[in-house]
């Protein structure tokens, strides 16, 4: 039995990576394309196209297997049922007393192993490229200005505002900050040249330093401001080791990758940086990161629920056209996603409780599930 084991982990495997590589090779050729003009204009300032596109799709296909994963593990393990029923090898493997659940058993085991690896590259592999996943073809080497939403700063209520933003030196473009009536002593706004954003270092808190100030005047003879006992706005008079005349610092939580990455940064995090994030009061993450979350703990239980829909329709029809197999994968999966997307979007508008939006298609599913895979024992 071992042999029809590593004669069936072959075929899915070899059906898996050839669909996987198919279709990020379509994704590829179709961004690439689309978006020459700006590799050939990146590549210039780097170290050549070629080596630029060959870094940026690495990291992309990272992120390709994660959003792909569930799908062709699926599409590899129906293809394999449906292979050896077409050349009518699951009837001899019967005939010789063995159960289908034995013969696809090797399939499931390793369907459970991708799931548990997507899971691992979602939560370790995935929040280290971050910085790397973020930036889009228009901007590879962040000398592209983008725009800036203005954001809030919720623990000190400072409006983060600004013309644009520049990645490469974390740089704010015109900044002119909102102040909260509380910090108003100097004026409403602060308004500069530039912004850069600095991390905490020693005592140092985190925040963005002005520079080239243009309102109020006069700020480096005046005392600091303060929010309790917690410096907002330090001034050159009480810095004057690192804070030029014409510079001051805000104090503040909210990272550049935070303030410009927008649902990208929250999609390239792992599970524990959502949760720290949750706990920033900086950070004004709402409902739709609270799904995000659950949904973390959540897929891969629907991965293996979605195998266990689509598998079952193969091995207990004995259906020996591929194609036939391909379609009802098809529509197997194109159901189970909209029910989990309808989900996850109501619970990111707050019209369903966070945990129920990410657990209710596992609860809608299982049950159906449950029942075809025991077609599979018989």
């Amino acid at each position: 039995m071992w042999i029809i084991d590593r004669y069936l982990l072959r075929q899915f495997l070899k059906t898996f990576v050839i669909c996987y590589v198919s279709l990020m090779g379509l994704y590829v050729v179709f961004d690439a394309f689309t978006n020459l003009e700006e590799f050939m204009r990146c590549g210039k300032s780097t170290s050549g196209t070629l080596p630029l596109l060959c870094s940026f799709y690495a990291y992309q296909s990272v992120v390709f297997f994660d959003r792909t994963a569930g799908l062709l593990t699926l599409i590899a393990a129906m293809f394999t049922v449906s292979w050896i029923q077409r050349h009518n090898e699951m009837t001899a493997l019967q005939s010789a007393g063995i159960s289908r659940i034995r013969v696809v058993a090797p399939l499931i085991v390793t369907a459970i192993f991708i799931s548990m690896f997507a899971a691992v590259n979602r939560e370790l592999i995935i929040p280290r490229c971050r910085d790397e996943l973020t930036r889009r073809p228009q901007d590879l080497v962040g000398d592209v200005a983008q725009t800036l939403q203005p954001r809030y700063d919720n623990r000190t209520d400072v409006l983060i505002r600004g013309v644009s933003t520049f990645s490469d030196r974390k740089r704010i473009e015109r900044p002119d900050f909102l102040m909260p009536p509380a910090l108003r002593r100097y004026g409403k706004q602060l308004e500069a040249e530039n912004a850069y954003y600095m991390p905490p270092e020693g005592d140092r808190p985190g925040g963005y330093l002005l520079s080239g100030m243009v309102q109020p005047k006069g700020l480096d003879k005046l005392p600091s401001l303060c929010l309790g006992d917690e410096p907002v706005v330090i001034t050159p008079r009480d810095a004057p080791g690192w804070l030029k005349a014409d510079e001051c610092f805000v104090a503040s939580d909210l990272t550049f990758e935070q303030l410009t990455g927008g649902r990208a940064f929250r999609q390239f995090s792992s599970t524990a940086q959502l949760i720290s994030g949750l706990r920033n009061k900086s950070l004004d993450f709402g409902s739709d990161v609270r799904v995000a979350i659950h949904t973390r703990f959540v897929t891969p239980l629907l991965d293996v629920t979605l195998l266990f829909l689509g598998l079952p329709l193969v091995v207990t029809r004995e259906n020996r056209n591929v194609f036939i197999a391909i379609g009802m994968c098809m529509a197997v999966t194109t159901i189970f996603l909209l029910v989990v997307i309808s989900f996850q979007h109501l619970g990111s508008i707050c019209l369903l409780d966070p945990a129920l939006a990410a657990w209710a298609p596992l609860m809608i599913f299982v049950p159906p599930a449950v029942a075809l895979g025991e077609s599979m024992w018989r």
